[in-house]
């Protein structure tokens, strides 16, 4: 017979970790409450300890947060890059840490061989590759470096016109180049006619209507645009069909206006609103903006960015500087198009994970349950993903709201320690391309940074509060 204070101590069974004890309980009719526990990641619980030490630690992270959070994108301008960030002949810049074209994936190869041409430095694209191989006349640096991000490969060359964004409290200013669409595009590593076509137009027609009309209009607040389109079905990384067209009604009429020909007006308001991805290239630099807030904080645990080039995986965090901790990329697991599959995908690329490292992608997937149609997956799994997330942020964006989730605002502020601490990894939602230079996009899915990078971060910290201590 049970006894009143043992059914009082049945309902308190709690069942941390392993399932094993909490199935014999129920075995047994007796209620179980299940916490999803996991321990430290392996070898970090030392530096673990040191950082939660750190005094400076619980102030940091708050002005870091609160850096973030206060930043206004809109955009003031659109330019070539040799104005916007003064990008020379022969320079090229790409997504991701650093690499060399010796270590560099094939869709980043085939970006920068296309590139390469669209330049004017070699007349093919098989004439780029003893250019690039030989680096002499040639220089590769991350877009994060100059203040710009890129999807995908990334690459930007000078004739390229870029989207410039500034926060209007502090004259801060990030930049992107124009999205190009899906499928064959120099992004994704493709450079047949077809692509370096189409960017001759972006340069020659596309981009001088956009600067014309941006400057004939009130400046376009990105920032705003989010927030509406988040509550639209949009997440703002592979889901961008809302924020497209509100980009679309603030800067169509102004289009109209700039006394361009009309059939090019017409032929780039048809590019544009048969783009739903266009918008992307506008939220990836208003993340950045942001996120650039919140670098170098003494302290601080909080990840200001992830980038991949389509060999490494690599992060920033705001208490270690400019220092990159990187780890392989990996291959994603989604829907493929066509007859691709697996073996045709490269590992992960791009600067677009800057919209998770910001709170949206993959973290505002509760927001865009549709996504799960293009990258796989349930709805179930959506509004899962972005509660799992509020596990390792240091608190949430009230600009950016979940609606089924109360409105609460999107989990913001990835914290290396959070991470560490719970195994948990940020999930990101992304494109795939082909592995091989010239196939282009061949499918979008999800993936998560590979673990040890965090460790390596955690670690870094953790030597910066050790010699603070001394």
């Amino acid at each position: 017979m049970t006894s009143p204070a043992s059914e009082h101590v049945a309902d308190r069974v709690v069942s941390v970790g392993a399932d094993l004890l909490a199935q014999a309980v129920e075995d047994q009719a007796a209620p179980v409450s299940r916490v999803d526990w996991r321990p430290p990641l392996p070898g970090t619980e030392d530096d673990l300890a040191t950082v939660a030490l750190d005094p400076l630690r619980p102030d940091a992270n708050a002005q870091a947060l609160a850096r973030m959070l206060a930043v206004q994108a809109v955009l003031v301008d659109v330019l070539p890059a040799h104005e916007a960030i003064g990008l020379e002949r022969g320079e090229f810049l790409h997504a991701g840490p650093p690499i060399t074209w010796e270590d560099a994936s094939g869709p980043l190869r085939g970006a920068l061989m296309g590139g390469a041409v669209l330049e004017g430095l070699v007349d093919t694209p098989e004439e780029a590759v003893a250019l690039l191989e030989g680096g002499l006349h040639v220089r590769l640096e991350p877009c994060h470096h100059r203040r710009a991000v890129g999807p995908m490969a990334g690459v930007v060359t000078p004739s390229m016109w870029m989207f410039v964004l500034e926060d209007p409290a502090t004259g801060a200013r990030t930049h992107c180049t124009l999205n190009e669409g899906l499928g064959k595009v120099l992004r994704y590593g493709a450079y047949s006619p077809e692509v370096l076509t189409r960017l001759h137009w972006m340069n020659d027609v596309l981009g001088p209507l956009l600067q014309r009309a941006v400057r004939a209009s009130e400046p376009v607040d990105v920032t705003a645009i989010l927030g509406q389109m988040l509550q639209m079905g949009d997440e703002a990384h592979n889901r961008n069909r809302a924020g497209t067209l509100m980009f679309l009604r603030d800067l169509g009429p102004a289009l109209v206006e700039s006394g361009g020909d009309i059939s090019d007006v017409a032929e780039a308001l048809r590019f544009v609103g048969g783009n739903d991805h266009f918008f992307l290239n506008l939220a990836m630099p208003a993340c950045k903006l942001a996120l650039d807030a919140a670098r170098d904080v003494p302290g601080s645990t909080m990840v200001v960015a992830m980038s991949r080039n389509g060999t490494d995986f690599g992060i920033q965090v705001s208490g270690a500087g400019d220092e990159w901790f990187t780890g392989p990329a990996q291959v994603a697991d989604g829907l493929y198009l066509g007859d691709f599959g697996p073996e045709d995908a490269n590992p992960d690329i791009g600067d677009s994970a800057i919209t998770e490292t910001a709170g949206l992608g993959g973290f505002a997937m509760a927001t865009a349950p549709a996504i799960v149609r293009f990258v796989g997956g349930s709805v179930p799994d959506a509004l899962a993903t972005t509660r799992r997330m509020q596990e390792i942020t240091l608190g949430e964006n009230p600009r950016w709201s979940v609606p089924v989730l109360e409105f609460a605002g999107v989990p913001s502020g990835i914290d290396v320690t959070k991470v560490c601490r719970t195994g948990i990894l940020p999930q990101i939602n992304t494109g795939m391309a082909g592995r091989v230079a010239g196939v282009g996009q061949v499918g979008a899915g999800l993936v998560n940074p590979p673990e040890e990078i965090f460790p390596q971060a955690l670690t870094r910290l953790a030597e910066l509060t050790r010699a603070r201590a001394r």
